[in-house]
């Protein structure tokens, strides 16, 4: 067995151990540093938030047994990709490769607040009432098969190698959950830090109720692509403790926060231009009509 096919045999188990590990550590911090004092009971939110995960985990395993890796290796094997077509330096190509899907998660996400069919899945990672670890990972299982297709075809143009690929996972979990936890940092640090990954003061913005706030900060791991585009926004005019934190119009806990309402919320109401190209909401915007 190769160094490859090792991976891929052991993929699951390293993910899991890296996504406990990295949530027992955030879980903690949130304990003893909150930043913000939050609306719902933690049980109410982590059970279904979590239920969520658990759910598209299991459709991803699903649909796509092989996952990421698995794509890198058939690239690999097929010799398809730009890497798998050139020679390069293996650790010169580990890290573009890891920059570059960075880079295109990045443009993702942008794409989910432009296109407004997109946004109404995206509404359900934005609608939480909170803001927490569990918040970077609720997302609807529409747009986590939509997200794994594009990252399929990402793999297959670039061909990065099949570590490559495992490690940009195991780093977009993991400052997913960093970046959105509700955790405090000494602002000396974040300045520093923010300018090396995003942090969560950086990230939280993004989750403002006010569109100027939330169509800004895309990025999830690294921070220079909303330097670079013009994206970057450094504070909330509220501040961190006290802005508001979700979706205009969507403040019903049964409908952001349980399970139920999370897999129906695309399919709700009705949504006119909350897209990235408006930037500030109107009281007539998103009015919610039973559809």
């Amino acid at each position: 067995m190769n160094w490859d096919q090792w991976l891929l045999s052991h993929e699951l188990e390293i993910r899991l151990g890296f996504f406990f590990g990295i949530f027992a550590t955030m879980a903690a911090w949130e304990v003893l540093a909150p930043m913000r004092r939050s609306r719902l009971p933690r049980r109410l939110r982590w059970s279904n938030n979590l239920a969520l995960v658990a759910l598209n985990s299991l459709l991803l395993r699903l649909l796509f047994p092989a996952a990421a890796v698995g794509v890198a290796l058939i690239a690999r094997e097929q010799g398809w990709g730009w890497f798998n077509q050139v020679q390069a330096p293996w650790l010169l190509t580990m890290i573009v490769s890891v920059i570059i899907m960075d880079a295109v998660i990045y443009l993702q996400h942008v794409m989910f607040h432009a296109v407004p069919v997109l946004w109404r899945l995206h509404r359900v990672h934005h609608a939480d009432l909170d803001y927490d670890l569990t918040t970077g990972a609720r997302f609807h299982p529409l747009e986590i098969i939509l997200s794994m297709l594009i990252k399929f075809a990402t793999i297959i143009l670039l061909g990065p190698p099949v570590a490559a690929v495992l490690v940009f996972e195991v780093l977009l979990n993991a400052t997913a959950m960093f970046n959105h936890a509700n955790v405090k940092l000494p602002a000396r640090l974040d300045r520093v830090l923010r300018w090396f990954l995003v942090t969560p003061d950086m990230h939280r913005v993004h989750h403002s109720v006010e569109d100027d706030e939330a169509n800004s900060n895309f990025g999830f791991n690294l921070p220079w692509w909303d330097r670079l585009f013009g994206t970057y926004r450094d504070q909330p005019r509220a501040g961190h403790v006290h802005m508001r934190i979700g979706i205009h119009k969507y403040t019903n806990p049964r409908e952001a926060n349980w399970l139920d309402g999370m897999l129906i919320l695309p399919f709700k109401g009705k949504i006119s231009d909350y897209a990235i190209n408006r930037r500030r909401w109107q009281d007539s915007d998103e009015i919610e009509t039973d559809t």
